[in-house]
């Protein structure tokens, strides 16, 4: 069955996202379009859309593998991220709707729900659910692409973070802090609240390193 070029886009972004496709992982056009029933040109659009968002690495006569990112390229991508969350958080408290601060209550209790079920999968979808509420709160069309760009670069390390042990419930109870400053209208709160949920720093970043080897494993 053919699928549509950002039906195709999604699943492959999925596919890495999820740890099925590996960091340095070579992506065989040929294999991948006989595995979705398509031609090798959609295969090949679609890797030049992953590349754009910097999810693959097209090598001149080399083909096309899964990126990676070394431990450095890591702090600074989440140290920018934690900036670009901050400002989405600011804005949110000044610019939410009181519809909008429903839909981020809404997402706030779909996550609970995958805390209490100690499911780290089913957060992370809550989770990444929860953040683009944020971003869209803001309401800054420019900022929301390009901190919803970096969060994907960044979902195959911010989804293993959250396997670490008892993280997802931490994470949680620093949504809530998020949460109540955003109701309150406290930009400043809210800012920093963000800032240090995304920053991986310490013990969180020696947890992430440690765990980085899961991702050379299949996901099932």
């Amino acid at each position: 069955m053919t699928k549509h070029s950002s039906t195709l886009r999604e699943t492959i972004e999925e596919m890495i996202a999820m740890g099925e496709l590996q960091p340095g992982q070579h992506l065989d056009e040929t294999e991948l379009a006989t595995r979705f029933g398509v031609s090798r040109t959609p295969i090949r659009e679609t890797l030049i859309q992953l590349e754009s968002m910097g999810l693959v690495v097209i090598r001149p006569r080399r083909g096309a593998i899964v990126a990676e990112l070394g431990p450095q390229q890591l702090v600074e991508m989440f140290e920018v991220m934690s900036e670009l969350e901050a400002t989405c958080g600011r804005l949110a408290a000044r610019r939410m709707t009181p519809e909008e601060q429903q839909v981020l209550l809404a997402a706030h209790e779909a996550c609970k729900a995958a805390v209490e079920a100690q499911e780290p999968d089913e957060y992370y979808y809550r989770n990444e659910a929860f953040h683009e509420a944020i971003y869209a709160g803001a309401h800054n069309s420019f900022l929301f692409e390009q901190t919803r760009g970096l969060y994907r670069r960044l979902r195959p390390y911010r989804r293993l973070q959250l396997r670490v042990r008892n993280r997802i419930g931490h994470s949680y109870a620093e949504h809530e802090g998020v949460v109540q400053a955003i109701l309150a209208g406290d930009g400043d709160q809210a800012a920093e609240l963000l800032r240090s949920h995304v920053m991986i720093q310490g013990q969180r970043f020696s947890d992430l390193m440690a765990s980085l080897p899961q991702l050379t494993k299949s996901a099932a």
